[in-house]
């Protein structure tokens, strides 16, 4: 049974989210908040696996909350949720710990399995934000950005492009060992490796890298 928790600070699109939710027979609902500060004073006794974060919401945004949750439950898996493509505020989200990332326009199968994928460890990205996002990043680049980004990118290794793709392909660090004929502690070191070079601190944010230097496609 999958623990989740709302947090939006509108009620008819969090109630209808709650009963598809509920209505799941590995899903319980756990706590609905209209706003971080309620979410936050419910979070000890709520105990929820996952929870699914508005950004833009009054007073206390999704990124703060996000922050302050995390600080004090570290195994939360948090989704954020927003109408929004906008690139600053999903980076906002990656910073502040996100792993799943949806568009509130998602088909309900999207949601399943970002909550599937975000439980068992894994980080998830809807395919529109993602489009959206590499639009906003690659217009960016072509307003005179493009030169700087492919010089960046220019400072990892064949070796370790190869698996900043595998990364972002959502394939597992045994996936990857397997694909490239090398150990899961090669991969590992490889991983650190890229983090330190990029400057990023997580999977989701080794992802919006990628795209910036189109090393992938969406």
């Amino acid at each position: 049974m999958i623990r989740i928790a709302l947090v939006d600070d509108h009620s008819l699109f969090r109630r209808g989210l709650k009963v598809l939710l509920s209505a799941r027979p590995d899903f319980e609902v756990v706590a609905d908040a209209g706003s971080g500060e309620e979410f936050l004073a419910m979070l000890p006794t709520a105990r929820p696996d996952v929870v699914f974060m508005d950004y833009a919401m009054p007073a206390m945004n999704g990124a703060e909350t996000s922050e302050r949750a995390l600080a004090l439950c570290p195994d939360l898996k948090i989704i954020t949720l927003s109408m929004f493509g906008d690139n600053a505020y999903y980076s906002r989200m990656v910073s502040s710990g996100a792993k799943g990332f949806l568009l509130k326009d998602s088909e309900f199968d999207e949601v399943v399995e970002a909550v599937e994928t975000v439980h068992a460890g894994g980080t998830y990205f809807s395919a529109s934000l993602l489009k959206s996002l590499s639009h906003s990043i690659r217009s960016a680049a072509a307003g005179g950005d493009a030169a700087a980004a492919v010089a960046e990118c220019d400072r990892l290794s064949d070796r370790e492009v190869e698996i900043l793709v595998a990364i972002c392909q959502g394939l597992s660090t045994q996936e990857i060992a397997d694909r490239l004929f090398i150990s899961k502690r090669t991969v590992d070191k490889h991983r650190a490796n890229i983090l330190e070079k990029s400057g990023c601190k997580n999977t989701a944010s080794l992802v919006v890298y990628a795209i910036r230097h189109r090393l992938v496609e969406v």
